[in-house]
């Protein structure tokens, strides 16, 4: 009975989430390199650490979350939730972390991608949103040169390859809004997943890194034992070209910690994140 109570409850919380946020849909009529009709994303019944899951997105959609008061950046976040690209953890690495950007003055979007395991339908959807939002600047008050991307888990692999696949059309144009440019102009790895499966664990072949990369900001912890390497692998590669980057990797903190208290890395990640957006964002 717990546990239904439990479920429950973070269903009442994503639906008074997604009222209270404008849901915009990123493909007006059939979704490509998708198989499945639109529906409803589905939610998980996996409820561990009070952690809201879409079980699967066939009508991959964005949240807008806006601030109370924006800063003099005008600049905005793509916040891609982690989940193995079988779900995504909606709210630990998707609605709190735009709350958060929202407390600094920037206009967050949270990305429900296509899941579970459709990577190149994933990644037609982020390349999808940016060029929206990017349309859409002046609607959301922010610069249309200053929209960022930001990933946890196996959405910081795809914040990954949005960043380094931007010149490579995933899908067919279906609008003028495919005409504007897809690349980010500034990406945030947090515990990033699958940037280590070249040969001897070296940088997913698909992801080349170039000088026209957007500049980076990598965070992870040494007893994410499992996916640690992505980090230093992404960042030697943007070392070599010459971009910008900061990689922060400290000795505890694991992996899938998100915002919430009790870990010093969730503690950590977002004070040395506003700094570099501070940074970052002054040179753009």
């Amino acid at each position: 009975m717990k546990k239904v109570i439990i479920l429950i409850t973070l269903v009442f919380t994503q639906i008074s989430m997604a009222q209270s946020n404008e849901s915009v849909h990123l493909w007006p009529n059939e979704v490509p390199n998708e198989k499945e009709l639109k529906q409803e994303h589905e939610l998980s019944d996996d409820d561990r650490n009070k952690v809201i899951r879409y079980s699967k997105v066939t009508d991959p959609d964005f949240l807008v979350f806006e601030p109370i008061k924006a800063n003099k950046l005008r600049a905005a976040v793509i916040v891609c939730p982690g989940g193995a690209y079988n779900v995504l953890s909606t709210n630990l690495e998707g609605s709190e972390v735009a709350q958060w950007l929202n407390s600094l003055g920037f206009t967050a979007f949270v990305l429900n991608y296509r899941v579970p395991q459709k990577q190149l339908g994933a990644l037609n959807d982020i390349q999808r949103a940016i060029r929206m939002i990017r349309k859409d600047a002046e609607k959301y008050n922010i610069e249309p040169d200053k929209i960022g991307v930001l990933g946890f888990s196996a959405g910081g692999s795809l914040v990954a390859r949005a960043s380094t696949q931007f010149t490579f059309e995933s899908y067919s144009k279906i609008d003028e809004v495919d005409n504007l440019s897809c690349r980010p102009d500034f990406s945030m790895l947090v515990y990033p997943a699958y940037l280590d499966h070249g040969e001897n664990n070296s940088l997913t072949p698909e992801i080349k890194v170039t000088k026209d990369t957007p500049p980076f900001f990598i965070f992870g912890s040494a007893t994410d034992v499992k996916y640690r390497h992505s980090c230093t692998v992404m960042a030697a590669a943007l070392y070599e070209n010459n971009v910008p980057v900061d990689v922060h990797i400290i000795q505890e903190g694991g992996h899938g910690f998100g915002l919430r208290p009790g870990n010093l890395a969730a503690k950590m990640w977002p004070q040395l994140a506003e700094k570099w957006l501070e940074r970052v964002l002054d040179k753009i």
